[in-house]
């Protein structure tokens, strides 16, 4: 006997509904199998993993730390991956966010005002944005593929910042580490609340998840992405231009990702460091994948994968684990969400070889 993928007349709407479901269990019973193997009791690590970074108030505000970059970065990947834009390179996007944001605080230490958090954030928007233009342009302009672009882009970004923060930008008074200087008061991303260290960060992430979804269900341009990503012909026909397509997607992702970079360097570290993040920008394609390209799902599925930094930060202490221990289980999540996909257009068949035989010799 063996199994065949046989193709369906049309897409199974139970299975888009529950495919990122099914991929969650079977990375939790996978990840029991795995902590097994390391010698560890796979109930009490799925615990310390999943459900002790919620029993505090601190971990709570962590957790919302976390997931905000993951959101904001992930809202905007939707829009290009539903528009058929293969943005693979927020990650450095965000960091070039972070640097252009970052630039008033650093390198002008003594303009301190009310103003300077405000074009923070729009620079490093702005910066991002620019980022995510390079590839837009060489797609439409040359047509190379925006993938090896946008992904080839990352390594730049990081390594520019990592000069940065060991050469011009150096901290003068910080004993020779590889970091920027201390960004004063106005240039740090207020708390929201006094009880933990939530900043705006995750204001901004609501308010684009509530902006992008009334966008994608409610708009033109929503009907325009839609279309540009199902039927491009179509949207030929209508008038609608893949190229102006191609930019404000990439345009829209890159500015969202620069956002969550300033945040992340105002609001969380407040400084510049050689390490900007580790690694929203990719862990936000699983994000994206995982709450099916919709804002509200993109929401839980940020929180998911912000829930996973933690737990790998308590199986760290508690357990003794490797830091990979996070990337695996981050890993195998993407792993099975492409895996559970495959049951939207196939469905699975038991086929009996030698009644296959048979059939074919008669």
């Amino acid at each position: 006997m063996r199994l065949e993928l046989q193709k369906r007349p049309e897409r199974s709407a139970l299975y888009a509904l529950l495919s990122p479901f099914i991929a969650i269990a079977l990375t939790v019973a996978f990840g029991a199998v795995l902590f097994a193997f390391l010698g560890k009791d796979p109930v009490e690590a799925l615990y310390v993993y999943f459900i002790s970074p919620l029993t505090s108030t601190w971990s709570l505000h962590e957790l919302a730390v976390k997931a905000a970059p993951l959101i904001l970065i992930g809202v905007g990947l939707s829009v290009c991956y539903l528009s058929s834009n293969w943005n693979i390179g927020a990650e450095g996007q965000l960091v070039m966010g972070a640097i252009v944001g970052s630039t008033l605080p650093i390198v002008f230490p003594d303009f301190q005002s009310p103003v300077v958090l405000p074009l923070m954030m729009i620079m490093g928007m702005a910066g991002g944005a620019a980022y995510g233009a390079i590839p837009a342009f060489l797609k439409t302009r040359f047509g190379t593929n925006e993938i090896l672009t946008s992904l080839m882009l990352v390594y730049v970004a990081q390594l520019f910042v990592d000069w940065l923060v060991r050469g011009p930008w150096r901290n003068p008074e910080g004993f020779n580490f590889p970091e920027s200087r201390t960004f004063h008061d106005y240039a740090i991303l207020p708390e929201v609340l006094a009880s933990g260290r939530t900043h705006y960060g995750a204001v901004f992430a609501l308010v684009a998840v509530v902006a992008l979804a009334i966008l994608l269900s409610r708009t033109l341009k929503g009907f325009e992405i839609r279309i540009a990503g199902q039927a491009p012909r179509a949207g030929r026909f209508g008038g609608f231009s893949a190229s102006r397509m191609t930019f404000f997607a990439f345009l829209l992702s890159g500015a969202l990702a620069g956002l969550a970079g300033i945040s992340e360097v105002s609001g969380a570290v407040q400084q510049l460091r050689p390490v900007v993040s580790p690694g929203y920008g990719f862990t936000a394609i699983i994000v994206a994948f995982l709450g099916r390209l919709n804002p509200i799902g993109v929401l839980f599925a940020g929180l998911l994968l912000g829930l996973s930094y933690l737990g790998g930060e308590e199986a760290q202490i508690v357990l003794g684990l490797s830091d990979k221990i996070t990337r695996v289980f981050q890993g195998m999540l993407l792993f099975f969400v492409l895996a559970c996909d495959t049951l939207i257009l196939y469905r699975i068949r038991l086929v009996r070889t030698r009644g296959a035989v048979a059939v074919a010799g008669e």
